[in-house]
This record gives C-alpha cells, structure tokens and sequence, in this order.
C-alpha cells in the first residue's frame, strides 16, 4: 500500500515511517515548511492544500496519515498564503478549533477519493500502557492530584480546549489551549512552583487520525524544570514518544510517571 505521510515536528512521524517500512508499505513523505523535522520528499509551505492534491494525483496515492505537531497558532500566521482549496475549507469550517478544521479538511479530501488512515496498527507499543509506568511510583497526593485532574482535563479535552492541564494540591494551575503543551507546563511552573503534576489526555470520542495526544522527553524535561513530579496519562490513549528514553530520564529525576 502507498501511504502518504503529512509529517508535522516531532518524532511521531520518524516512529511511523520506521514502523510502516518495516511492515512492507511504500511511505512517501510530504512536510510543511519551518514545521516539519524529519526528511521529506516534497515540502509545501503551510496551506497549500491545492499542491498536496495535485502531488498525490501525480503519485497515485489515496491514503494518507497526519502525524506530528501542528500549532493551531500558525493557522493565523498563514492566512495569507492560503491557497483556493483551504481557503475553501476555512469557508465551509463550523468554526475555527483545530479538530474541526482537520475534519473539513479530511472531509473534503475524502470528497475526492483519498482516505486517511488510523495510524495505531503501527504505533501500539509507544501506547501508554495502565497504571505505574516507570520504576518511581507516585505519591498518595500525587494520585489524589491525578485522579482529582483527570475528569476535568476529559472534560476540557471534549470541548477541543486542549488535552493538557496542570493541578497541585486539588487546584488547576494551568490548562493548554493555542499555546501548546510545553508553554502550559512552563506557565504552571511560574504559577504553582514545585511539585506541580501533569495530565494529559484524549477527547472522550478521540479521532485518532487528528491531532493525537503525545508526549516526550522534551516533556519531562520541562517538568524537571519547572520541578513537577508526577506525570499522569490516560492509558492506551496517549503516545510515549522515546519512550526508553522518556523512562530512564524519569527514573533517573524521580518522576513518576502513570496510566490512568
């Protein structure tokens, strides 16, 4: 099968390309300029959704997966260079949240033959497996964090905020919106000091071929600075991405890490 990989940053995409290779598909890589980190065969700069078409057209390749980091904040950054078909999408859009732009965006697509792909067949062993992931178990008011955090981050997650939120001692100290994982544990840090714990989480009916929650050593690094001590994530639903790394680097900072 030809697949058509569009890769946002991140290693999510790398992880997929090794794992589909590996099974015997023919991947070819499409990247969006200043976002993409890994090597592509074509980069368009963002919204150029008319381009895709016609390199896939040219290439006969119906099916596609969306993997990596796409900031909904470049979305208003690029407006400009739109080109017919997004600005097309942006126009039939319900509104303007990620999920709902993606899903025009498939939706058309899929209007026109090509179809994308659920990528977890190739991507099961970085799930976030249940209940204690590393060697450093969680406190009892980490889990009382933990299980306090968790409905709230679904709920805020159902209604396409973000997956992301950050509680100590029972309060939310901050919650992911346009800004991104990183920037959410940064503010917490600033706001809650130490000993602040991370949740993240799907949307309750999770697309798996939007927008898929991940997380990483770059993660636990932040949390190390920020001094957090406890990372919570809802089990088989959010990616481990360097997940032997991500556990050594948290055992090695006393950072539990949990699957609820």
């Amino acid at each position: 099968m030809k697949i058509c990989l569009i890769a946002g940053s991140g290693s999510l995409p790398y992880i997929f390309l090794k794992s589909a290779q590996e099974k015997g598909e023919e991947v070819f890589v499409v990247g969006v300029r200043h976002v993409t980190d890994i090597q592509a065969h074509e980069t368009l700069p963002l919204g150029k959704v008319g381009s895709l078409v016609k390199t896939l057209e040219r290439r006969g390749i119906k099916h596609i997966v969306m993997l990596g980091k796409f900031e909904h904040k470049l979305l208003f950054s690029h407006l400009l260079t739109l080109d017919e078909l997004a600005v097309r999408i942006l126009r039939k859009s319900p509104d303007k949240r990620p999920q709902t732009l993606i899903k025009t965006m498939m939706q058309e697509l899929e209007s026109m033959g090509f179809q994308f792909l659920d990528p977890r067949p190739y991507l099961e062993d970085i799930l976030a497996p249940s209940g204690v992931i590393n060697r450093v178990r969680p406190s009892d008011s980490a889990m009382e964090d933990g299980l306090f955090g968790m409905p709230i981050a679904k709920a805020l997650a159902d209604m396409d905020v973000g997956q992301t939120i950050v509680v100590k001692e029972k309060s939310v100290v901050s919650v992911e919106a346009m800004e991104g994982t990183q920037e959410t544990i940064e503010r917490a840090g600033r706001i809650g000091g130490k000993g602040c714990r991370v949740i993240k989480v799907a949307r309750k009916n999770q697309d798996f071929r939007i927008d898929v929650p991940t997380v990483g050593p770059q993660t636990l690094e932040l949390m190390r600075k920020i001094k957090a001590d406890a990372l919570f994530l809802e089990a088989n639903k959010v990616y481990m991405v360097d997940k032997e790394k991500m556990l050594r680097l948290a055992d090695k900072w006393g950072i539990a890490i949990y699957g609820l």
